[in-house]
Protein backbone atom coordinates (compact mmCIF):
# COMPACT_ATOMS: atom_id res chain seq x y z
CA UNK A 1 0.00 0.00 0.00
CA UNK A 2 1.54 3.32 -1.13
CA UNK A 3 1.65 6.13 1.55
CA UNK A 4 -1.39 8.45 0.11
CA UNK A 5 -3.93 5.41 0.09
CA UNK A 6 -2.36 3.82 3.76
CA UNK A 7 -2.77 7.59 4.94
CA UNK A 8 -6.35 7.49 3.75
CA UNK A 9 -7.36 4.05 5.07
CA UNK A 10 -5.62 5.31 8.93
CA UNK A 11 -7.74 8.08 8.81
CA UNK A 12 -4.88 10.96 8.58
CA UNK A 13 -6.26 12.69 5.63
CA UNK A 14 -7.90 16.09 6.24
CA UNK A 15 -7.28 19.46 4.97
CA UNK A 16 -4.38 19.51 2.25
CA UNK A 17 -3.23 22.41 -0.29
CA UNK A 18 -1.94 19.14 -2.52
CA UNK A 19 -4.09 18.86 -5.77
CA UNK A 20 -3.67 15.07 -5.55
CA UNK A 21 -2.43 13.47 -2.63
CA UNK A 22 -0.80 11.29 -4.35
CA UNK A 23 1.75 13.98 -4.31
CA UNK A 24 3.41 12.31 -1.53
CA UNK A 25 3.77 8.99 -3.10
CA UNK A 26 6.93 10.79 -5.52
CA UNK A 27 10.08 12.25 -4.77
CA UNK A 28 10.91 12.44 -1.20
CA UNK A 29 9.56 15.62 0.51
CA UNK A 30 11.47 17.48 3.31
CA UNK A 31 8.69 18.29 6.01
CA UNK A 32 7.93 19.51 9.51
CA UNK A 33 6.07 18.98 12.44
CA UNK A 34 5.78 21.51 15.26
CA UNK A 35 4.70 21.57 18.96
CA UNK A 36 5.02 24.20 21.70
CA UNK A 37 6.50 22.98 24.91
CA UNK A 38 3.18 24.08 26.48
CA UNK A 39 3.59 21.14 29.53
CA UNK A 40 6.09 18.84 30.45
CA UNK A 41 4.66 15.73 28.59
CA UNK A 42 2.39 15.22 25.12
CA UNK A 43 -0.86 13.58 25.35
CA UNK A 44 -2.67 10.86 23.65
CA UNK A 45 -3.91 13.91 21.22
CA UNK A 46 -0.53 14.52 20.58
CA UNK A 47 0.42 10.78 19.70
CA UNK A 48 -1.99 10.45 16.96
CA UNK A 49 -0.16 13.21 15.29
CA UNK A 50 3.21 11.54 15.50
CA UNK A 51 1.52 8.23 13.90
CA UNK A 52 1.00 10.31 11.25
CA UNK A 53 4.60 11.51 11.21
CA UNK A 54 6.04 8.04 11.84
CA UNK A 55 4.30 7.35 8.54
CA UNK A 56 5.39 9.61 6.35
CA UNK A 57 9.17 8.93 7.70
CA UNK A 58 8.93 5.49 7.18
CA UNK A 59 7.43 6.22 3.49
CA UNK A 60 11.23 7.79 3.00
CA UNK A 61 10.03 11.38 3.90
CA UNK A 62 12.40 13.60 5.80
CA UNK A 63 11.65 14.59 9.10
CA UNK A 64 11.86 18.31 10.95
CA UNK A 65 10.93 18.08 14.27
CA UNK A 66 10.40 21.66 15.61
CA UNK A 67 10.30 22.25 18.86
CA UNK A 68 8.57 25.28 20.29
CA UNK A 69 10.90 27.79 22.32
CA UNK A 70 10.01 30.62 21.14
CA UNK A 71 6.12 30.10 20.25
CA UNK A 72 6.00 27.90 23.68
CA UNK A 73 6.59 31.60 25.43
CA UNK A 74 3.77 33.26 23.96
CA UNK A 75 1.16 30.22 23.54
CA UNK A 76 -0.97 29.22 20.31
CA UNK A 77 -4.56 31.52 21.15
CA UNK A 78 -6.09 29.28 18.77
CA UNK A 79 -9.68 27.80 20.26
CA UNK A 80 -8.61 29.32 23.66
CA UNK A 81 -11.36 31.61 25.03
CA UNK A 82 -9.36 33.53 27.24
CA UNK A 83 -5.36 34.78 27.18
CA UNK A 84 -2.96 31.72 28.29
CA UNK A 85 -0.82 31.91 31.61
CA UNK A 86 2.47 32.93 30.40
CA UNK A 87 5.31 29.87 31.25
CA UNK A 88 9.05 31.54 32.76
CA UNK A 89 11.63 30.79 30.22
CA UNK A 90 13.06 28.16 32.65
CA UNK A 91 9.29 26.25 32.60
CA UNK A 92 9.49 26.20 28.85
CA UNK A 93 13.18 25.00 28.50
CA UNK A 94 12.67 21.95 31.01
CA UNK A 95 9.67 21.58 28.78
CA UNK A 96 11.64 21.22 25.66
CA UNK A 97 13.73 18.47 27.22
CA UNK A 98 11.09 16.52 28.08
CA UNK A 99 9.14 16.87 25.02
CA UNK A 100 12.74 16.10 22.97
CA UNK A 101 12.96 12.54 24.88
CA UNK A 102 9.88 11.92 24.16
CA UNK A 103 10.04 12.04 19.86
CA UNK A 104 13.34 10.28 20.57
CA UNK A 105 11.74 7.25 21.95
CA UNK A 106 8.89 7.55 20.03
CA UNK A 107 10.76 7.68 16.80
CA UNK A 108 12.98 5.15 17.92
CA UNK A 109 15.86 4.32 15.24
CA UNK A 110 14.34 6.48 12.53
CA UNK A 111 16.15 9.43 11.54
CA UNK A 112 15.25 12.97 11.95
CA UNK A 113 16.30 16.42 13.00
CA UNK A 114 14.93 18.60 16.10
CA UNK A 115 15.06 22.51 15.58
CA UNK A 116 13.68 24.91 17.84
CA UNK A 117 12.48 28.04 17.03
CA UNK A 118 13.95 30.24 19.84
CA UNK A 119 17.22 29.65 18.00
CA UNK A 120 16.29 31.82 15.17
CA UNK A 121 14.12 34.48 17.25
CA UNK A 122 16.03 35.42 20.14
CA UNK A 123 18.40 37.16 17.69
CA UNK A 124 15.61 38.80 15.32
CA UNK A 125 15.45 42.91 15.93
CA UNK A 126 11.70 44.33 16.36
CA UNK A 127 12.13 46.72 13.35
CA UNK A 128 13.97 44.06 11.32
CA UNK A 129 11.16 41.61 11.87
CA UNK A 130 8.38 44.43 11.08
CA UNK A 131 10.45 45.56 7.62
CA UNK A 132 11.15 42.16 6.27
CA UNK A 133 7.99 40.17 7.18
CA UNK A 134 5.50 41.54 9.07
CA UNK A 135 5.54 44.08 5.63
CA UNK A 136 4.44 40.55 3.52
CA UNK A 137 1.49 39.58 5.82
CA UNK A 138 -2.12 41.16 5.27
CA UNK A 139 -3.90 42.14 8.34
CA UNK A 140 -7.66 41.11 6.41
CA UNK A 141 -5.58 37.58 6.77
CA UNK A 142 -5.11 38.01 9.96
CA UNK A 143 -8.09 39.76 11.49
CA UNK A 144 -10.41 36.99 9.95
CA UNK A 145 -9.29 34.69 11.95
CA UNK A 146 -12.24 32.88 13.94
CA UNK A 147 -10.71 32.78 17.31
CA UNK A 148 -9.55 36.66 16.57
CA UNK A 149 -13.57 37.61 15.77
CA UNK A 150 -14.35 35.84 18.67
CA UNK A 151 -12.13 37.26 21.35
CA UNK A 152 -12.68 40.52 20.24
CA UNK A 153 -16.76 40.33 20.08
CA UNK A 154 -19.28 41.86 22.60
CA UNK A 155 -18.64 38.79 24.63
CA UNK A 156 -15.18 38.00 23.98
CA UNK A 157 -12.60 38.51 26.35
CA UNK A 158 -10.21 40.34 23.99
CA UNK A 159 -6.95 38.85 22.81
CA UNK A 160 -3.37 40.62 23.34
CA UNK A 161 -0.68 41.67 20.33
CA UNK A 162 1.29 38.76 21.75
CA UNK A 163 -1.20 36.34 21.51
CA UNK A 164 -3.13 38.06 18.27
CA UNK A 165 1.36 37.72 16.35
CA UNK A 166 1.18 34.15 17.16
CA UNK A 167 0.05 33.53 13.74
CA UNK A 168 2.67 35.62 12.06
CA UNK A 169 5.29 33.88 14.67
CA UNK A 170 4.45 30.24 13.15
CA UNK A 171 4.30 31.26 9.70
CA UNK A 172 7.97 32.71 9.76
CA UNK A 173 8.74 29.02 11.02
CA UNK A 174 8.10 27.75 7.99
CA UNK A 175 9.36 30.46 5.81
CA UNK A 176 12.81 29.90 8.34
CA UNK A 177 12.86 26.34 7.70
CA UNK A 178 11.87 26.36 3.88
CA UNK A 179 14.74 28.70 3.49
CA UNK A 180 17.25 27.19 5.28
CA UNK A 181 16.39 23.26 5.74
CA UNK A 182 14.51 22.94 2.22
CA UNK A 183 11.24 22.05 4.00
CA UNK A 184 8.15 22.43 1.57
CA UNK A 185 5.33 20.67 3.43
CA UNK A 186 3.84 21.21 6.86
CA UNK A 187 2.51 18.15 8.86
CA UNK A 188 -0.05 19.68 11.82
CA UNK A 189 -3.43 19.00 13.26
CA UNK A 190 -6.62 20.29 12.46
CA UNK A 191 -6.61 23.10 14.76
CA UNK A 192 -3.35 24.30 13.39
CA UNK A 193 -4.62 24.80 9.48
CA UNK A 194 -4.96 28.19 9.62
CA UNK A 195 -1.63 28.98 11.18
CA UNK A 196 0.14 26.70 8.70
CA UNK A 197 -2.04 28.27 5.38
CA UNK A 198 -0.24 31.55 7.11
CA UNK A 199 3.34 30.01 6.41
CA UNK A 200 1.99 28.48 3.07
CA UNK A 201 1.20 32.33 2.26
CA UNK A 202 4.17 34.11 3.67
CA UNK A 203 6.18 31.85 1.99
CA UNK A 204 5.19 32.41 -2.02
CA UNK A 205 5.01 36.35 -1.16
CA UNK A 206 8.66 36.45 -0.35
CA UNK A 207 10.68 33.62 -2.00
CA UNK A 208 7.82 32.84 -4.53
CA UNK A 209 8.35 28.37 -3.64
CA UNK A 210 5.51 26.65 -3.25
CA UNK A 211 4.94 24.83 -0.34
CA UNK A 212 2.19 22.48 1.22
CA UNK A 213 0.08 21.49 4.74
CA UNK A 214 -1.05 18.08 5.14
CA UNK A 215 -3.34 18.21 8.40
CA UNK A 216 -5.14 15.57 10.58
CA UNK A 217 -8.44 15.40 11.55
CA UNK A 218 -9.23 15.73 15.31
CA UNK A 219 -10.00 12.32 16.78
CA UNK A 220 -13.44 11.89 18.30
CA UNK A 221 -15.44 9.72 20.42
CA UNK A 222 -18.05 8.52 18.48
CA UNK A 223 -20.08 7.33 21.23
CA UNK A 224 -19.75 11.03 23.00
CA UNK A 225 -19.47 13.21 20.32
CA UNK A 226 -16.62 14.46 22.11
CA UNK A 227 -12.86 14.83 21.34
CA UNK A 228 -10.67 11.86 22.20
CA UNK A 229 -8.18 11.60 24.85
CA UNK A 230 -9.38 12.90 28.52
CA UNK A 231 -10.50 10.10 30.85
CA UNK A 232 -12.62 11.17 34.34
CA UNK A 233 -9.00 12.25 35.69
CA UNK A 234 -7.90 14.11 32.67
CA UNK A 235 -5.69 14.25 29.75
CA UNK A 236 -4.08 11.37 29.31
CA UNK A 237 0.01 11.48 29.23
CA UNK A 238 2.96 9.82 27.58
CA UNK A 239 4.66 10.87 30.42
CA UNK A 240 4.18 7.68 33.25
CA UNK A 241 4.60 9.89 36.05
CA UNK A 242 1.60 11.88 35.01
CA UNK A 243 -0.73 9.32 33.73
CA UNK A 244 1.10 5.75 34.90
CA UNK A 245 1.16 2.97 32.51
CA UNK A 246 -1.57 0.64 34.47
CA UNK A 247 -3.52 3.88 34.33
CA UNK A 248 -2.68 4.15 30.88
CA UNK A 249 -3.32 0.79 29.82
CA UNK A 250 -7.13 1.01 31.24
CA UNK A 251 -7.98 3.55 29.46
CA UNK A 252 -7.65 2.21 26.10
CA UNK A 253 -8.62 -1.57 27.26
CA UNK A 254 -12.10 0.59 28.10
CA UNK A 255 -12.40 2.22 24.38
CA UNK A 256 -15.86 2.32 22.80
CA UNK A 257 -16.56 -0.45 20.65
CA UNK A 258 -17.80 1.71 18.11
CA UNK A 259 -14.35 3.62 17.61
CA UNK A 260 -11.72 1.01 18.60
CA UNK A 261 -11.49 0.32 14.64
CA UNK A 262 -10.48 3.80 14.21
CA UNK A 263 -8.00 3.87 16.88
CA UNK A 264 -6.39 1.02 16.02
CA UNK A 265 -5.77 2.23 12.33
CA UNK A 266 -4.64 5.65 14.07
CA UNK A 267 -2.49 4.70 17.07
CA UNK A 268 -0.72 1.29 16.09
CA UNK A 269 1.21 -0.01 12.68
CA UNK A 270 -1.16 -3.13 12.80
CA UNK A 271 -1.45 -3.44 9.09
CA UNK A 272 -4.93 -3.97 6.97
CA UNK A 273 -4.94 -7.85 6.35
CA UNK A 274 -4.43 -8.24 10.67
CA UNK A 275 -6.81 -5.36 11.63
CA UNK A 276 -9.14 -6.88 9.12
CA UNK A 277 -9.20 -10.40 10.44
CA UNK A 278 -9.11 -9.10 14.22
CA UNK A 279 -12.03 -6.82 13.47
CA UNK A 280 -14.00 -10.01 12.15
CA UNK A 281 -13.47 -11.68 15.25
CA UNK A 282 -14.35 -9.02 17.21
CA UNK A 283 -17.59 -8.24 15.69
CA UNK A 284 -18.49 -11.95 16.26
CA UNK A 285 -17.32 -12.07 20.23
CA UNK A 286 -17.35 -8.50 20.72
CA UNK A 287 -17.54 -8.95 24.32
CA UNK A 288 -14.49 -11.10 24.54
CA UNK A 289 -13.47 -7.00 24.00
CA UNK A 290 -10.34 -8.84 21.47
CA UNK A 291 -10.22 -5.57 19.75
CA UNK A 292 -9.15 -3.39 22.83
CA UNK A 293 -7.27 -5.71 24.30
CA UNK A 294 -4.90 -5.35 21.33
CA UNK A 295 -5.03 -1.67 21.23
CA UNK A 296 -4.14 -1.32 24.66
CA UNK A 297 -1.32 -3.82 24.48
CA UNK A 298 -0.06 -2.09 21.35
CA UNK A 299 -0.12 1.47 22.43
CA UNK A 300 1.18 0.90 25.80
CA UNK A 301 4.06 -0.98 24.12
CA UNK A 302 4.90 1.73 21.86
CA UNK A 303 4.25 4.24 24.63
CA UNK A 304 6.46 2.69 27.90
CA UNK A 305 8.38 -0.70 26.03
CA UNK A 306 7.28 -4.30 25.50
CA UNK A 307 8.29 -5.13 29.28
CA UNK A 308 5.90 -2.53 31.08
CA UNK A 309 3.26 -3.74 28.78
CA UNK A 310 3.33 -7.18 29.29
CA UNK A 311 3.39 -6.26 33.62
CA UNK A 312 0.24 -4.03 33.36
CA UNK A 313 -1.64 -6.79 31.19
CA UNK A 314 -0.55 -9.45 33.29
CA UNK A 315 -1.87 -7.58 36.44
CA UNK A 316 -4.93 -6.78 34.93
CA UNK A 317 -5.97 -10.05 33.87
CA UNK A 318 -5.13 -10.76 38.10
CA UNK A 319 -8.00 -7.80 38.97
CA UNK A 320 -10.19 -9.58 36.33
CA UNK A 321 -9.67 -12.85 37.58
CA UNK A 322 -7.24 -14.41 34.77
CA UNK A 323 -4.47 -15.22 36.80
CA UNK A 324 -3.34 -15.93 40.47
CA UNK A 325 -2.37 -12.74 42.35
CA UNK A 326 -0.48 -15.20 44.19
CA UNK A 327 2.04 -15.61 41.55
CA UNK A 328 2.74 -12.06 40.80
CA UNK A 329 6.25 -10.85 41.35
CA UNK A 330 7.30 -8.47 44.24
CA UNK A 331 7.86 -5.42 41.26
CA UNK A 332 4.27 -6.16 39.88
CA UNK A 333 2.51 -6.59 43.25
CA UNK A 334 3.59 -2.98 43.84
CA UNK A 335 2.83 -1.58 40.75
CA UNK A 336 -0.85 -2.56 42.15
CA UNK A 337 0.01 -0.75 45.49
CA UNK A 338 1.11 2.14 43.45
CA UNK A 339 -2.75 1.87 42.16
CA UNK A 340 -4.98 1.02 44.47
CA UNK A 341 -2.90 2.41 48.02
CA UNK A 342 -2.71 0.00 50.81
CA UNK A 343 -4.15 -0.47 54.27
CA UNK A 344 -2.10 -2.71 56.78
CA UNK A 345 -4.13 -5.14 58.02
CA UNK A 346 -6.03 -5.07 61.49
CA UNK A 347 -6.80 -8.58 62.33
CA UNK A 348 -10.46 -7.73 61.23
CA UNK A 349 -11.16 -8.73 57.91
CA UNK A 350 -14.63 -6.66 57.97
CA UNK A 351 -12.42 -3.73 59.34
CA UNK A 352 -10.57 -3.81 56.47
CA UNK A 353 -13.06 -3.54 53.50
CA UNK A 354 -14.43 -0.32 55.80
CA UNK A 355 -10.70 0.91 56.35
CA UNK A 356 -10.15 0.17 52.38
CA UNK A 357 -13.52 1.82 51.02
CA UNK A 358 -14.73 -0.96 49.66
CA UNK A 359 -17.62 -1.11 52.24
CA UNK A 360 -19.35 1.19 54.45
CA UNK A 361 -19.62 -0.24 57.58
CA UNK A 362 -18.80 -3.66 59.16
CA UNK A 363 -22.09 -4.77 58.99
CA UNK A 364 -21.91 -4.08 54.80
CA UNK A 365 -18.92 -5.58 54.77
CA UNK A 366 -20.31 -8.79 56.53
CA UNK A 367 -23.94 -8.91 54.05
CA UNK A 368 -21.12 -8.45 51.05
CA UNK A 369 -19.13 -11.76 52.26
CA UNK A 370 -22.27 -13.37 52.81
CA UNK A 371 -23.27 -12.78 49.68
CA UNK A 372 -20.36 -14.51 47.97
CA UNK A 373 -18.84 -10.41 46.87
CA UNK A 374 -15.72 -10.54 48.82
CA UNK A 375 -12.62 -12.58 47.79
CA UNK A 376 -9.02 -12.20 49.22
CA UNK A 377 -6.41 -13.29 46.37
CA UNK A 378 -8.59 -14.37 44.02
CA UNK A 379 -10.47 -17.17 46.41
CA UNK A 380 -14.12 -15.90 47.46
CA UNK A 381 -14.21 -15.48 51.32
CA UNK A 382 -16.96 -18.12 52.79
CA UNK A 383 -17.71 -16.82 55.94
CA UNK A 384 -16.65 -13.18 57.84
CA UNK A 385 -14.71 -15.32 59.80
CA UNK A 386 -12.37 -16.92 57.56
CA UNK A 387 -8.82 -15.79 57.15
CA UNK A 388 -7.23 -16.07 53.80
CA UNK A 389 -4.12 -13.11 54.11
CA UNK A 390 -0.85 -14.65 53.13
CA UNK A 391 2.16 -12.83 55.08
CA UNK A 392 3.27 -9.89 53.00
CA UNK A 393 0.85 -8.44 50.25
CA UNK A 394 -3.03 -9.60 49.85
CA UNK A 395 -5.05 -8.84 46.85
CA UNK A 396 -9.20 -7.50 48.76
CA UNK A 397 -11.84 -7.71 45.84
CA UNK A 398 -15.48 -6.81 46.58
CA UNK A 399 -17.66 -7.30 43.66
CA UNK A 400 -16.00 -6.74 40.14
CA UNK A 401 -14.60 -3.41 40.01
CA UNK A 402 -13.56 -2.25 43.51
CA UNK A 403 -9.83 -3.58 44.86
CA UNK A 404 -7.70 -2.76 47.86
CA UNK A 405 -4.17 -3.92 48.69
CA UNK A 406 -3.83 -5.72 52.16
CA UNK A 407 -0.44 -5.70 54.23
CA UNK A 408 0.05 -8.71 56.84
CA UNK A 409 2.44 -8.25 58.61
CA UNK A 410 4.78 -11.66 59.41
Amino acid sequence: MNLSKELQWRGFVNQTTYKDIQAVDNEPITFYFGVDPSASSMTIGNLAAVMMVRKFMRAGHRAVILIGGATGLIGDPDGKATERELKSVEQVQSYKESIVAQYRHLFGDMDFEVVDNFDWFKDIHYLEFLRDIGKHVPMRQMMGREFVQSRLSEEGAGISYAEFSYVLIQAYDFLHLNQNHGVSLQLCGSDQWGNSIAGVDLIRRITGNEAHVWSIPLVVNKTTGVKFGKSEDGAIWLDPVLTSPFKFYQFWLNSDDEGVEDYLKIYTELDKAFLDELMAEFRLRPFERKAQKTLAYEVTKLVHGSDRAEEVVKVTDVLFGKGAFLELSDAEKELLVKELGMVEASGDQLEDLVAAGLASSKSEARTFVQSGAVSVNGVKLASPDERRYVSGLNLLKRGKNSFAMIAQAN
